[in-house]
């Protein structure tokens, strides 16, 4: 388990910013993956007064509060109406509904789990992340970096865009053994693979979708893919283009009651 041996609830992101600054801080975000860690740390960060956990619909987008729980994400009507309901399909198999209530959007955006199946979708979907200091960053780019002391305060997720994910677990709520979102403007396909098991990475953008969706097994081989404790790399290459060609079909057909 996690132990901190101060826990501070920050009043401003000016005061949290200054406190993660030192190498002893740490955010905590829902502390649910965190906890588990081990991890010791001087600080620990909550930023639960700050009013981050709101989801905003404006016109071209969601702005989505980084301490907005995975739970409101699934449920939320507008957005999963505006997606597909793919936020729905993608956050319902992770744990179970009392930890959704607490693990947020942020914490995983943040901490670029590989695992993560709502990182993937929101790539897929050309998200943006907003940081404090340095101002908006597509998620693409933020996914490759490493760690730094900014602080994630929103992600934007655009609209005009239909999505749709499959996966495979060994279990029900186990972390996915690898994870494919897609999604499409009417004209063409941006696709994503997660659980690789490294960080998710788009491995397809601008897609036709009358004229490039033919070989899933040549695309598929162009994936990074490697091997973990709950599957081989050999596992993962075989099942990569059955879930390429699902997702691209979940996205393509949504759900009935979405339109």
């Amino acid at each position: 388990m996690a132990s901190y041996t101060n826990y501070v609830m920050a009043q401003s992101l000016e005061e949290a910013y200054a406190l993660n600054q030192k190498k002893s801080a740490v955010i905590v975000a829902g502390n649910m993956w965190l906890r588990m860690c081990g991890l010791r740390r001087q600080t620990a960060i909550d930023l639960s007064k700050l009013g981050l956990d709101a989801i905003e619909e404006t016109q071209d987008a969601f702005i989505v509060g980084s301490m907005t729980s995975l739970r409101a994400l699934e449920t939320h009507e507008a957005l999963n109406r505006e997606t597909g309901g793919a936020f729905r399909e993608a956050l319902a198999p992770i744990v179970g509904t009392q930890f959704r209530r607490t693990a947020t959007v942020g914490g995983s955006v943040y901490a670029r789990f590989g695992f993560s199946d709502v990182s993937a979708l929101l790539l897929a979907l050309d998200a943006q992340v907003e940081l404090y200091k340095r101002g908006v960053v597509p998620l693409e780019e933020y996914q490759r970096e490493t760690w730094d002391r900014d602080i994630l305060t929103h992600v934007r997720i655009p609209k005009g865009r239909r999505a749709g994910i499959a996966s495979v677990r060994l279990s029900k709520t186990d972390f996915p053994v690898l994870v494919c979102a897609a999604s499409t403007d009417g004209e063409t396909l941006r696709l994503v693979m997660g659980a690789r098991p490294a960080r998710a990475m788009v491995v397809a953008d601008g897609l036709r979708l009358t004229a490039d969706l033919q070989d899933w097994e040549a695309l598929a081989g162009s994936v990074p893919l490697g091997t973990n404790l709950r599957a081989s790399e050999a596992y993962r290459r075989k099942i990569a283009p059955v879930l390429m060609q699902r997702a691209v079909q979940a996205c393509l057909g949504g759900n009935e009651d979405d339109h």
